[in-house]
C-alpha cells in the first residue's frame, strides 16, 4: 500500500501558492485494507475515505469508462491492481495530473510539469471529451490562473468546440452549472471564465442571455466601448477590483442583461431595459436555483441601478422611492453592495476607469441621515397604525430635503 500527493496540491506547491486542500491517491489496497486502518469511507460512486485523524481524502486508485451521455455516465473500477500512472492519466488537466511520493519525489506521467513552465492548460487525454463539466472547470482554472500568465491550448480549446458542438454540454444539470460558475467568480478574472465560455461556443447554451449582450451597440457618448458584452465585462473587471465578494459580481455580470433585447430599431438607445433586465435575471436564476442573496441583490441591481446614476438629478420624493424600493433600510449591507455594483458599472466604460462617482457616497451618507428617524419617538408623538407610516414618510422625506 501506498500514497501519493495529487493534483491541485502539487501543482500549487510548485507554483509556490498557498495549499488549501490536500487530496491523496492510495495504491496497493482495497476497501477493507481502508476501513481495517480506521479510514471513513465516504465516496459514492467509487472508493474514498477520509483519513481519521487528518480527515484529508483519501481514493483508491481507479479507472474510469464512458458508458453513457453527460458526466454521470461513467463506470469506475478501482482496485489495488490499478497503477498511479493509470490513475492520473484519467485526470482532465497536465498540470493537475501531477503527483508526489512519500519521499517528496515528483512523479510526472503527462509532461505536466513542462506545461506548468510554459504556463499552459491542456488536457490529458481525448478522454476530457467524454465529461462535460470540464468544460466549466477549465473555463474557472483559466479565471484562476490567467492572472500568472496561463492560456488554453489550442488543441484544448478546439476539443471544448467540438464538445460544444457534439451536445455533450446539454447534459449539465443545472446545479453542477451553478457549482463551477459560483465558484468562478471568487477566481481573480471571473470575465475570463465567461469569455472562455464564449470561445469554445457554451456561453450562447448554458447562459444565451449574457451571450446576447456582445455586438449590441450603446450610444458612444456615454459608451465609448460601445459594445454591450464588452461593457459587462469591464463591469465585472471593476467589481473585481473593488470587492472579493461574488454576490456583488454576480450581480455586475448581470446587471444590463435587458439591454440583449432591445428592439433593433431603437438602438443604440435601451429604453426600458431596467425592467427587461430584472425578469431576465429572475428566470435565469430559477433556471440554475442560485441562492436567494444572489438573486435578490442581481434583481434590484438591474432594476434600479439607473436611479443611482441620476441621483443628483432627481427630486426628494424620488429618492426615498428609490430608498423604499431597493430596501435601503431594512437591509443596509446589501444596499452596500448594490452600490459597489453601481460604481463597478460607471467605472466599467473606456476612459471612465478612475471617474470620481460621487452618486455613490453620496447615497450611502443621506441613507444613514435618513434611517436614523426613530418610528418609536413617532409612536410617543401619539401617531397610530396608518398615521405611522405616513409620518414616517413625511419625516425622512424632510431629512432628505434637508441634505439636498
Amino acid at each position: 500500500m501506498n500514497t501519493y500527493l495529487v493534483g491541485g496540491a502539487v501543482r500549487d506547491k510548485l507554483l509556490k501558492l498557498p495549499i488549501k486542500d490536500k487530496d491523496w491517491v492510495v495504491t496497493g489496497a482495497n476497501p477493507e485494507d481502508m476501513l481495517k486502518q480506521g479510514f471513513i469511507a465516504v465516496g459514492k460512486d467509487f472508493p474514498v475515505f477520509l483519513h481519521p485523524k487528518t480527515h484529508e481524502e483519501y481514493a483508491l486508485a481507479r479507472t474510469e469508462r464512458k458508458t453513457a451521455a453527460g458526466y454521470h455516465g461513467f463506470q469506475f473500477h478501482a482496485d489495488n491492481k490499478v497503477t498511479l500512472e493509470e490513475d492520473v492519466k484519467r485526470r482532465d488537466l497536465t498540470i493537475n495530473a501531477l503527483a508526489e511520493d512519500q519521499d517528496g519525489n515528483l512523479l510526472d506521467y503527462v509532461n505536466g510539469q513542462a506545461d506548468l513552465d510554459k504556463r499552459i492548460l491542456r488536457h490529458v487525454s481525448p478522454a476530457f471529451a467524454e465529461d462535460p463539466v470540464r468544460i466549466l472547470r477549465i473555463a474557472r482554472f483559466a479565471a484562476r490562473f490567467t492572472p500568472l500568465g496561463f492560456t488554453i491550448a489550442d488543441e484544448t480549446m478546439q476539443l471544448m468546440r467540438e464538445m460544444v458542438k457534439n451536445g455533450e454540454i446539454n447534459a449539465l444539470v443545472p446545479e453542477r452549472v451553478w457549482q463551477e460558475m459560483s465558484r468562478a467568480l471568487a477566481e481573480p478574472s471571473p470575465d475570463v471564465f465567461i469569455e472562455t465560455l464564449r470561445e469554445c461556443g457554451a456561453l450562447k447554451i448554458l447562459f444565451p442571455e449574457i451571450d446576447r449582450l456582445f455586438g449590441v451597440p450603446q450610444p458612444k457618448e456615454y459608451h465609448p466601448e460601445i459594445d454591450t458584452g464588452v461593457h459587462t465585462m469591464m463591469v465585472l473587471q471593476q467589481a473585481c477590483l473593488l470587492t472579493d465578494d461574488p454576490m456583488v459580481r454576480f450581480a455586475a455580470l448581470t446587471h444590463d442583461l435587458g439591454k440583449g433585447t432591445t428592439k433593433k430599431e431603437i438602438l443604440p438607445h435601451h429604453y426600458g431595459h431596467e425592467e427587461r433586465g430584472y425578469f431576465l435575471v429572475k428566470k435565469l436564476c430559477k433556471r440554475y436555483k442560485i441562492p436567494n442573496q444572489y438573486r435578490q441583490l442581481a434583481e434590484i441591481t438591474a432594476r434600479h441601478h439607473t436611479r443611482v446614476h441620476r441621483a443628483f438629478e432627481v427630486k426628494p420624493k424620488t429618492l426615498l422611492k428609490a430608498f423604499n424600493l431597493t430596501d435601503a433600510f431594512r437591509k443596509p449591507e446589501r444596499f452596500q453592495q448594490f452600490l459597489l455594483v453601481c460604481i463597478a458599472d460607471s467605472h466599467g466604460r473606456t476612459g471612465y476607469e478612475d471617474y470620481d462617482y460621487k452618486q455613490a457616497p453620496f447615497l450611502a451618507n443621506l441613507r444613514n441621515k435618513v434611517a436614523s428617524v426613530d418610528v418609536q419617538e413617532i409612536i410617543k408623538d401619539g401617531f397610530e397604525n396608518q398615521q405611522i407610516s405616513e409620518e414616517l414618510h413625511r419625516r425622512r422625506l424632510k431629512v432628505i430635503k434637508e441634505h439636498t
